[in-house]
Formats: structure tokens, C-alpha cells, sequence
């Protein structure tokens, strides 16, 4: 809730969440303050950025299952985060870092306790060894595609280095600790239980690719 901490404006992409089935492309800017509203809605005109009315339905049902797919998603993505963290033994169980706010090892796990309404369906974690076995975790999934977008029903899995960063330059990257072993899990609502199965059969692939 941006605005209980004093934000002007609120910007959402419709794109993840609120569509939630990936089937349609918007943004939304949002205030309570009546004099911003005047100026966004001229600009709004001004420049034709409308909507079309069958993206409007498309957002308009995604919003009415928002509250529960938010709740399923972040579930299942809590568990994922403490069987992945249950496996952080180096090539022993494939995993060597965990980062989910949900968990107590998250240097802001205490804040995002305070200002959030739950912890998110977004999981990054680090593969032991390389690129290679980072490879072998995705290609080995089952459950999870194999896909750049976030935010949806379904769960998805990538590269951050080769797919959604892969034009940022080496040094930023590596800055932003963006290596070739991070590996971008968004959780969805499926069964926590295949969910789970999937992810540490994948691992299971990760260490079986060390040895």
C-alpha cells in the first residue's frame, strides 16, 4: 500500500498480477490527489494512450481473482523458498543461496514483514556449479516453463544472465549480482505439492550433472 508511506503516485503493470493469465499488455498509474489526476488524464488524451475495451475486460477479470491468486501463489512460493533453503549444502543438494523476503535470512525480511500483506510469488535462488548446471535445472523442469514473463497463473522459470538481463552489460551485472547460476522462479498457483517434486527433481538433475 504505496500510499500509506506518502507516495504521489502508484504504478502497476496489468501485465503481471492484476491480468494474472498473460493474455494482455497495460500499465496503470494511480493517485488520491485530484490535481495529478487532471494533469495524467490530459496527458492520457493527449498522447491517445487508451486502452482498448477488450484489454479492459481482460484487466477488469483478472482483478476479481487477484486477492486469491495472490494468496495461492505466495503460499506455494514460501514453501518452494524453504525446500530450495533446506537444500543450500553447495553441490551436495545444487542450491548455495536463497533470496525471498519470506524467509528469515533475508537481510529485509523484517521490513517486508512490516510493509507488505504477504511476501510475493517471485523466488530467486543460485545454483551450485555453473552455467551448465544452471542449464540442466531448467531443462530438467517439468511443471515450469521455460519463459521471460512474470505474474501469472502459471509458473515459470529462467536465466536472468542469458534472458531478461542479457543486454546489460557484464560489470552491471555482475554489480547487481546477476551470474550465470541465478535462476528467476515465478511461482504460480498450482499444486504446492507437484510444485515442490518438480523443483527438487530439477535439483536432483543439477548435482546428478556434477558428478
Amino acid at each position: 500500500s504505496p500510499f500509506e508511506f506518502g507516495a504521489d503516485l502508484v504504478v502497476h503493470s496489468v501485465t503481471k498480477y492484476i491480468g494474472g493469465h498473460s493474455d494482455v499488455v497495460m500499465g496503470v498509474v494511480c493517485t488520491n490527489q485530484q490535481d495529478l489526476y487532471t494533469k495524467l488524464k490530459f496527458i492520457q488524451n493527449g498522447i491517445g494512450a487508451v486502452p482498448s475495451p477488450f484489454d479492459c475486460f481482460l484487466a477488469h477479470r483478472g482483478l476479481k481473482t487477484l486477492h486469491v491468486r495472490m494468496e495461492a501463489a505466495g503460499k506455494n512460493a514460501h514453501a518452494i523458498s524453504m525446500v530450495l533453503e533446506s537444500r543450500v549444502s553447495g553441490a551436495a543438494g545444487g542450491v548455495t543461496k536463497v533470496v525471498y523476503p519470506g524467509l528469515p535470512s533475508h537481510p529485509q525480511h523484517e521490513l517486508a514483514k512490516r510493509q507488505q500483506h504477504g511476501f510475493g510469488a517471485m523466488v530467486t535462488f543460485y545454483c551450485a556449479g555453473g552455467r551448465d548446471q544452471a542449464a540442466a535445472f531448467l531443462k530438467a523442469l517439468k511443471i515450469f516453463a521455460l519463459a521471460e514473463s512474470l505474474g501469472a497463473v502459471e509458473s515459470l522459470a529462467e536465466s536472468p544472465s542469458l534472458m531478461t538481463h542479457a543486454s546489460v552489460p557484464d560489470e552491471q551485472r555482475k554489480l547487481l549480482g546477476i551470474d550465470d547460476t541465478l535462476i528467476r522462479l515465478s511461482v504460480g498457483i498450482e499444486s504446492c505439492r507437484d510444485l515442490v517434486a518438480d523443483v527438487n527433481q530439477a535439483l536432483d538433475a543439477v548435482v546428478a550433472s556434477m558428478t
